[in-house]
């Protein structure tokens, strides 16, 4: 690979290797001004995956103003209550969109639950243990990184649970 073919590596891809996480990395086309509703199912078609295996970050608030992450098929819907009750928490809220750089480092459509600002409890969805891999965000946009749902728990202190609807 020429020199500038290679992509350049994230937090999320520097953490991934300083904890002995294997995975792979797909790159794809951005376009810049599309974060609408289906846009990651549009790219996993796009990287010849399947949808049901490719995860977007969800980004939540608790009512002490705490955080928990939940990690949901892109072609799927957070299910707040459930995720509550997962997270042992009352409620939970969705982060605005303004608040999800400070508090995590990533943007809107580049988020990832590997290598946040700080760690923060995370919650995937228990479909993500019917793959060998799934395809999670490489922490910027145009970039997708492919690993084992266990590993990826493991490493980053997750939990598997019904979140969706």
């Amino acid at each position: 690979m020429a020199r500038r073919d290679k992509v350049q590596k994230t937090n999320a891809m520097r953490e991934l290797e300083r904890g002995g996480v294997p995975y792979s990395v797909r790159s794809y086309d951005v376009d810049g001004e599309d974060l609408s509703t289906g846009v990651g199912v549009r790219i996993s078609r796009m990287l010849g995956e399947d949808p049901d295996s490719a995860f977007k970050t969800l980004v939540t608030t608790t009512p002490a103003g705490g955080h928990v992450v939940c990690c949901v098929p892109v072609a799927a819907e957070l299910d707040l209550k459930k995720a509550a009750a997962a997270a042992g928490e009352k409620s939970l809220a969705m982060l605005h969109v303004r608040d999800l750089e400070p508090t995590t480092g990533y943007v809107r459509g580049g988020c990832t639950p590997v290598g946040m600002r700080r760690r923060l409890p995370t919650l995937i969805d228990e479909t993500a243990q019917l793959f060998e891999e799934i395809g999670i965000s490489g922490g910027r946009r145009g970039l997708s990184l492919r690993l084992d749902p266990e590993a990826l728990a493991r490493f980053i202190g997750a939990t598997f649970a019904d979140i969706c609807r």
